[in-house]
This record gives structure tokens, C-alpha cells and sequence, in this order.
């Protein structure tokens, strides 16, 4: 870690976390996402951020369908939810970042409070219910924009009773859809059919109904990489039936996982645990996990897998590598580690890369594995 990175872990952690996690967790994250759009408005603020925790190692970048990575590094869809902070977010050292989700009207959400923090278990609970500005406010305020980094756009459909019908769901993940491929928006698009938290619940992942979104999709023929966001709480059975189902699908793959909502199942040490909404971070990890590993395996590494749920640490992230994820993203961990978890993270990889012998990032993807495939 670099002497900057240190000192900004020892004031994030020693005082600054401790003054913030007083705070209601809402207030405290949409002053986090001003504060970063303004530090992202600034050239000077770009060199001061980036000289604090960017790292750049080659043995991290990689081609991904299509796509070059600086490094597997994302911020997560759920964090920057209208795509305020694609400026910034190269500086403090993400390989990528995905905004949303995006819905194709505006929503605001469920009602508050909808956000808590599991501080025993280094976890959130989340309800937030979609939040956002809709596809077409911010598919117009990200026109001509360039990034430094691959953006992914994570779509939703919007949270009403109006889209709890099939046909009025699929127009709206098409609404969005179009919003930004029809302008250029994105380098690659995610399809969330696994938020807990919205009218209806998670249709699509029944085989059938999503069988029937995809279809919708292929129409529109895409010419850039489509993810699914699967939700962890599938058995193996149900996984199974969507996989086979996506073969008939022009998908690129899968991010393994969102929120959990079968809190009666993780061992959590808080003890109040809201009943509304889905968990996020470390309770997360193992269900990330599992999916990961049973994607990869199920699938023979076909499958672009971006593994997210539960990182901490460099150790976190090379376990999901191992497993067969190429990609990684994270929100929870940067807020109970701080924003220089991402060097960290990145800085932690390439030795363990090094010590495994591996030359790249991507000859350690499934790495457990490899002899079984």
C-alpha cells in the first residue's frame, strides 16, 4: 500500500467512519455521490484523487468481450444510481463502473428510511426500491460524454403496479434499453432481474418470462455485450433452468450476485435486523461465492462472470477470481474499508497473481477449477 493510501485508511477508518456512520446512511450517501461530482468537475482534484489511490499494473488489464479493463476492479450498479460520477470514479481507481439501475420512467423509490447499516456484520440492508432519474433524463445528461473507463449500464424495470404486467415490464426494460444504445450510452448493458425490493418482485427469473425479455431484446439486435444479474438465492435447480434457457439468448454472462433477501439464513451478529429489503456485503460473500463457482462449472467458463457480493480485500477478490469470475465490483466494502480499497485491492492482486505464477489477471480466472472443465 502507498504511503498516501495509508494515511487515507488511518483517517478514514480512525475518524472519519466514525463521525459518518452516526449519520443517517441515506443522507450520508447521496452527500458522498455531490461531493464526488464536484471533485470529478475539477482537473486538479482528478491529479490529487488519482496521486492518492490510483494504481496501474499491465498484469491487470485484460480484454473482456470486446472490452479493455485497466483492471477487474467495477463499482457496483446501486451506488451511483444517475450516473453522476464517471469523471471521478477512474481517479479513485476503478477499472470500470456501472450506473443505474435505470428504470424507463423515473422513480423514486420506496418509502423511507430504506438503508441501514449491519455494522457487526459489515453489511447493508437495502431497499432503496430503484431510485433514479429514468432512462431518458440520464441517457440525455450522458450524450456526448467520454469516459476513461468501461461503463456499464444496469437496467430496471420502473418500480410500480404498472409494470407487474408481463407485457408493461419488458416495454419498460426495452425503454430503458433503447434510451442509451440508440445514442452510444455504455460499453456494455446489464439486465437486473433480481432486485427484491420493487412491486412484483423478481419475475424474470422465472425461465418462461425471461425467456420472453429476452426475446424482446433480441430484436433490437445489440452490438455490445448484455449481462443478467442473478439474484443468490436461487437453488441450483433454479439456476440450472436458466442457464439452459439463456443458451437460445445472446448473452455475454453473468454478475454473481445482488442483494440476499433470506436474512434467516446468513449469520449475521447484528441484533436488529430490518425486515424490509436485501443484504448487501460480507454477509453476502459465500452465496457470491457458490454461484460463481456453480456458473462457471455448470457452464465450462463459456461465461463472462463479474463477481460481486462481499469484498473486503485483495484476498475476497482473488478468492472469487479463483473461482471464475473475470470481472469483480463493490460497493459495501468501500464504505466500511474507505476509497482506498480499490488500489489496495489492486496492489493486493498482483502479488498474489506473482506468487501463483501467473503472468496475467485472466490466466487466474477459475483457476480452481481448471482440471475440472
Amino acid at each position: 500500500m502507498s504511503i498516501q493510501a495509508s494515511i487515507t485508511k488511518f483517517l478514514y477508518k480512525g475518524i472519519l467512519k466514525r463521525i459518518l456512520f452516526r449519520i443517517d446512511p441515506e443522507i450520508i450517501h447521496d452527500r458522498m455521490v455531490k461531493f464526488g461530482a464536484s471533485l470529478g468537475k475539477s482537473k486538479i482534484m482528478h491529479h490529487l484523487v488519482s496521486f492518492c489511490f490510483n494504481y496501474h499494473n499491465h498484469n491487470l488489464t485484460q480484454t473482456v468481450n470486446g472490452i479493455t479493463f485497466k483492471n477487474p476492479v467495477g463499482l457496483s450498479a446501486g451506488f451511483d444510481k444517475n450516473a453522476e460520477l464517471g469523471d471521478i470514479l477512474p481517479q479513485v481507481g476503478f477499472g470500470f463502473a456501472e450506473f443505474g439501475s435505470i428504470t424507463g420512467r423515473p422513480c423514486t423509490g420506496n418509502p423511507k428510511p430504506r438503508l441501514w447499516r449491519l455494522k457487526k456484520s459489515k453489511g447493508l440492508v437495502v431497499y432503496y426500491g430503484l431510485k433514479n432519474d429514468g432512462c431518458e433524463k440520464i441517457s440525455e445528461r450522458l450524450t456526448g460524454k467520454k469516459f476513461e473507463i468501461p461503463i456499464g449500464i444496469s437496467l430496471g424495470k420502473t418500480n410500480d403496479t404498472q409494470t407487474v404486467v408481463l407485457e408493461e415490464g419488458i416495454a419498460d426494460y426495452i425503454k430503458a434499453y433503447k434510451a442509451f444504445a440508440e445514442k452510444g450510452i455504455g460499453d456494455y448493458y446489464t439486465i437486473n432481474i433480481s432486485c427484491p425490493n420493487t412491486h412484483g418482485g423478481e419475475p424474470f427469473v422465472d425461465p418462461e418470462r425471461l425467456d420472453l425479455l429476452l426475446r424482446a431484446f433480441n430484436t433490437l439486435e445489440a452490438t455490445k455485450p448484455i449481462f443478467l444479474k442473478m439474484p443468490p438465492d436461487l437453488t441450483k435447480k433454479e439456476v440450472n433452468a436458466i442457464l439452459e434457457m439463456v443458451k437460445k439468448h445472446d448473452i455475454a454472462g453473468f454478475i454473481c450476485a445482488n442483494l440476499t433477501k433470506n436474512k434467516e439464513k446468513l449469520k449475521l451478529a447484528d441484533e436488529r435486523i430490518p425486515e424490509l429489503g436485501g443484504i448487501s456485503g460480507k454477509p453476502t460473500e459465500e452465496l457470491a461465492n457458490d454461484l460463481i463457482r456453480h456458473i462457471y462449472l455448470k457452464t465450462e467458463g463459456q461465461y463472462t462472470i463479474i463477481g460481486c457480493g462481499g469484498i473486503f480485500s485483495a484476498t475476497d477478490a482473488y478468492k472469487k477470481i479463483r473461482a471464475g469470475a473475470t470481472l469483480l465490483q463493490l460497493i459495501t466494502g468501500m464504505i466500511y474499508e474507505g476509497p482506498q480499497l480499490i488500489g489496495e485491492i489492486n496492489r493486493g492482486l498482483v502479488k498474489l497473481l506473482k506468487k501463483d505464477g501467473f503472468k496475467n489477471i485472466s490466466e487466474a480466472v477459475g483457476a480452481d477449477y481448471k482440471n475440472k472443465i
